[in-house]
């Protein structure tokens, strides 16, 4: 099974929704989950720094916490957190798609890929800027 993960934004709504929608105001995010869908993934998760991994339907409440100014041990910890997650999903994966930024995957690839599960970056070494630019582009076929 593949799979993909999106990362949490710090746009949000004001309200607890499901996931899927609380990030939405966001175009990154926006444009990243068509893409996404589009694609053949079995299933596609978010990486919260919250709340770890979600599921798209999980009602959430809005936060304003991210991984970029959490020290390394706190990021492994998070990274451990979600990988039993992960694991708890039950389910057969064998490729996970990273469509977020370095401090959300940084160990989490590393773990994953011990267990046996092939890890991937699509647009590894891309900006904000271009990653926009790459889901317009795309979305524009």
């Amino acid at each position: 099974m593949k799979i993909a993960f999106v990362c949490c934004t710090k746009l949000k709504e004001e309200m607890p929704c499901s996931a899927k929608e609380m990030y939405l105001k966001s175009t990154l995010f926006k444009k990243a989950t068509i893409y996404i869908e589009s694609k053949d993934y079995v299933d596609w998760f978010i990486l919260s720094a919250k709340y770890g991994l979600l599921r798209k339907q999980d009602v959430i409440e809005p936060y304003d916490v991210t991984l970029n100014s959490k020290k390394a041990s706190e990021r492994l910890n998070w990274s451990k957190r979600v990988l039993d997650q992960i694991e708890g999903l039950h389910q057969n994966v064998k490729q996970a798609d990273f469509y977020v930024g370095k401090k959300y995957r940084e160990y989490l690839i590393t773990m994953l890929e011990q267990k046996g599960i092939k890890c991937k970056v699509p647009l590894e070494g891309k900006g904000i800027g271009d990653q926009l630019s790459f889901y317009t582009k795309y979305s524009n076929k």
